[in-house]
C-alpha cells in the first residue's frame, strides 16, 4: 500500500487532517475568466476546504496509453484548448509540483505500471478550477493520467491505490463533467437543459448518495440517458478516482450543482467533509 510506502515523506511532511475528497465538474476554458454562479461556488468551496499539503488532480484532459505521474518541480500551464479570448491564454497557475509524491504513487500502485513524466504540467482541467480554489497558487500541484485504453473499472481500482494519500495531506480531485456531451451543445445564454441530461446528473447523484458503486462503474447500463450524457468516458473516469477514495460511510454533498449549455453538468462532489 501506498501509505506503508510513504514513511519519509510524512516524516517531513506530517498530516494534521484527513483530507476529502473531490470531483469537481469543469466545463468551459472560459470559467477561468468569467463570473458565475459556478466560480462563485468553487471560490466558496475553496474557503471552507482544510489547506492540503499536497494536490494530486487526476484530469479529463490528460489521456494517455499507460498511467503516468508528472514529476517536474515547476508544472507549466498548459492552454490545451484553441479559439478562445486571448486573455484566457495570458492566465497561468504557477504552483510547484511535487515530485516526492509523484514518485510515492509509481511505487505504491501494484495494479498497473506508473510511468513518470516532465513534459506534461497542469492543463486546463485542473488550473481553471485551482485557481478558484486556492488562488496563491502557493500548494504543490501533481498530475496523474488516465489511460484510455482501460475500462471503467480499472480506474476505480487504481483511485483505491492512491486513496490513502488522504491520510498524509494529499486533495485528491477528479476534473470533468458528469454529462459532457459537445455534440449536442447549446450557445445560447441560459439554454435550457436536456431531459437526458438532467435525467442522468440526478440518477448519479442518487447513485452517489445511495452507495452504488457498481452501477456507477457501469454506467453505461443506465440507459439511454448515460448514452447521450457520457458519449466518451474520458470526463466520466474522474468521478471513479475520486469516488474510489471513499472510506465506508462518509458522507457525500454537493458543493455545485447545474447544468449550462443544456449539455454540461457542472456538478461537483466533496467527499469527507
Amino acid at each position: 500500500m501506498i501509505l506503508q510506502r510513504f514513511k519519509t515523506i510524512a516524516d517531513a511532511h506530517p498530516a494534521t487532517q484527513k483530507m476529502p475528497v473531490l470531483f469537481i465538474g469543469h466545463g468551459s476554458p472560459m470559467n477561468g475568466i468569467e463570473e458565475n454562479q459556478y466560480v462563485s461556488a468553487w471560490r466558496a468551496l475553496g474557503e471552507t476546504l482544510p489547506r492540503p499539503q499536497v494536490i494530486l488532480c487526476i484530469s479529463a484532459h490528460w489521456l494517455t496509453e499507460g498511467t503516468w505521474v508528472h514529476i517536474g518541480e515547476k508544472p507549466k500551464t498548459i492552454h490545451d484548448f484553441w479559439g478562445f479570448p486571448e486573455e484566457l491564454y495570458q492566465l497561468t497557475y504557477p504552483c510547484p509540483g511535487a515530485p516526492a509524491y509523484a514518485a510515492a504513487v509509481r511505487n505504491g500502485v501494484r495494479s498497473t505500471e506508473v510511468w513518470l513524466d516532465t513534459d506534461w504540467g497542469v492543463d486546463h482541467g485542473t488550473w481553471i478550477v485551482m485557481r478558484r480554489l486556492f488562488p496563491n497558487a502557493d500548494i504543490p500541484v501533481f498530475q496523474m493520467s488516465i489511460d484510455i485504453s482501460k475500462p471503467s473499472e480499472f480506474h476505480y481500482a487504481v483511485g483505491r491505490e492512491v486513496a490513502s494519500l488522504r491520510e498524509r495531506g494529499v486533495l485528491i480531485v477528479g476534473s470533468g463533467n458528469l454529462v459532457h456531451n459537445l455534440g449536442r451543445i447549446a450557445y445560447e445564454p441560459g439554454a435550457k437543459p436536456y431531459d437526458w441530461a438532467v435525467e442522468f446528473d440526478a440518477r448519479i447523484r442518487e447513485l452517489l448518495l445511495g452507495g452504488d458503486i457498481a452501477s456507477l462503474i457501469a454506467y453505461e447500463r443506465l440507459g439511454h440517458a448515460a448514452t447521450l450524457a457520457v458519449p466518451t468516458p474520458d470526463h466520466y473516469w474522474p468521478l471513479l478516482y475520486a469516488l474510489a477514495g471513499r472510506a465506508k460511510d462518509e458522507c457525500i454533498t454537493f458543493p455545485v450543482e447545474g447544468i449550462t449549455h443544456g449539455s454540461i453538468s457542472m456538478r461537483a462532489v466533496c467527499i469527507g467533509m
